[in-house]
């Protein structure tokens, strides 16, 4: 049941940075050059508040240190590439190895 649902939010985070991915490439059609939209600028005109509360929680409960070089590399990185990686991680950890015995395997 776990892996189905680590299979399905992997879909779902495949999803989105095919999304993102194709908004950076018809904006950067537009415009003649290469444009890749950071998660930070995403993020601020989707849900600014949310932005500043998850900033605000992280420098509070979690850890301080956390917030400037970790969260500010991760903001700067551009939204497809964070999303396709999530992708990557939860697929992995929702992916089942299948049976190697078989017909032809040792046993």
């Amino acid at each position: 049941m776990i892996r189905s649902l680590f299979r399905l939010l992997a879909y779902i985070a495949l999803s989105l940075a095919i999304i993102a991915a194709v908004l950076d490439a018809a904006r950067s059609v537009g415009a003649s050059h290469l444009i890749m939209t950071s998660l930070r600028d995403s993020w601020q005109s989707i849900s600014a508040s949310s932005l500043a509360l998850a900033e605000a929680s992280i420098r509070t409960h979690i850890y301080p240190i956390l917030w400037d070089p970790i969260m500010l590399w991760v903001l700067e990185t551009p939204t497809f590439i964070v999303f396709a990686l999530l992708a990557f991680l939860l697929y992995a950890m929702g992916y089942r190895r299948q049976n190697r015995v078989g017909r032809f395997a040792a046993r």
